[in-house]
């Protein structure tokens, strides 16, 4: 299990992902096994975690290259990566596990917004709406129920915080912080690749309720950075099972948290340990949402 990195280089070290510079113009960024719930790392990794979240990211990338440019330059196990870690003599010799759970990445600005797009009530929205009948400050219909649809999905950011909670952002603070054309991009963006997602993969029997995507500027031009509708920054339902007015049948790390929540977690740190069996059931999932959407084994690496 791959918990802490050590390279040298090191750029940025986030709850899950750990960034280390290339060159000038390339990152080595690495999902690692940690996980995290309420914006607080776990004392516990998750078998698998980062190899799934490096690869599913790795297959959006592809599949929404179409709608939008991204980061990936190739998964750090490809051969086209080789000669790219080669070129820095620090990072030539990482190892097959490492690489295997690991990305060469586009170096971009990023912006400090977590793009959110909801296409059902559920979570945090779920938490605001029953409170005082909104959405990210939003008005909503009365009468909605836990896990229903939206007639539009709708984009609800928040800021991205280093330390603590993320906080909703109402429109007119995207606006004030990136302007009204960006703002806009930023949103409409987010709206394209989700509606492709949840399309593509509801015909695989998984419903995408909602997603958080993270956006960069590179020579000016915006792309898709970090990762892209993992079950890490996603929610996934199974389709089969989804009714609403209750807590769905999930691929994600639903189960985390809900475990979390029964053991009354402040949501503070430190978080309490996981016990064995939640720890392989939500190894479980997060490897069958990458069967589901891909309809791809996944191939581990022993270290």
């Amino acid at each position: 299990m791959l918990i802490e990195t050590g390279l040298p280089n090191l750029l940025h070290r986030g709850k899950v992902r750990d960034t280390y510079v290339v060159n000038a113009d390339l990152l080595l960024m690495v999902a690692t096994d940690r996980i995290s719930a309420f914006d607080v790392v776990l004392p516990n990794g998750i078998p698998h975690k980062g190899l799934v979240l490096n690869r599913i990211s790795g297959f959006w990338f592809d599949k929404t290259s179409h709608l939008i440019p991204n980061h990936l330059v190739a998964l750090a196990d490809a051969e086209a990566a080789a000669p790219l870690l080669q070129s820095n003599p620090e990072l030539a010799g990482v190892s097959p596990e490492l690489a295997s759970q690991a990305m060469v990445v586009k170096r971009a600005e990023r912006i400090d917004i977590e793009c959110i797009v909801r296409g059902y009530i559920t979570g945090s929205a779920w938490a605001e709406y029953r409170r005082q009948g909104t959405v990210s400050g939003k008005p909503m219909p009365a009468g909605l129920v836990e896990g229903m649809e939206f007639p539009e999905p709708i984009f609800t950011p928040t800021t991205k915080a280093e330390e603590g909670h993320d906080q909703n952002m109402s429109d007119q603070e995207v606006v004030d912080m990136v302007g009204a054309e960006m703002a806009q991009r930023l949103a409409q963006a987010s709206q394209e690749v989700y509606s492709f997602a949840h399309d593509y993969a509801r015909e695989r029997g998984i419903i995408l309720a909602d997603t958080k995507m993270e956006f960069g500027l590179l020579d000016g031009q915006l792309i898709l950075i970090d990762e892209l509708l993992t079950p890490d920054s996603s929610r996934f339902w199974d389709l089969e099972g989804y009714a609403p007015g209750k807590s769905q049948p999930n691929y994600d790390k639903q189960f985390v948290r809900d475990w979390l929540v029964e053991q009354g977690w402040d949501q503070e740190p430190p978080a309490p340990g996981l016990p064995d069996e939640v720890i392989a059931r939500t190894t479980e999932r997060y490897m069958a949402a990458y069967h589901r959407l891909t309809g791809l084994e996944l191939q581990t690496v022993n270290s």
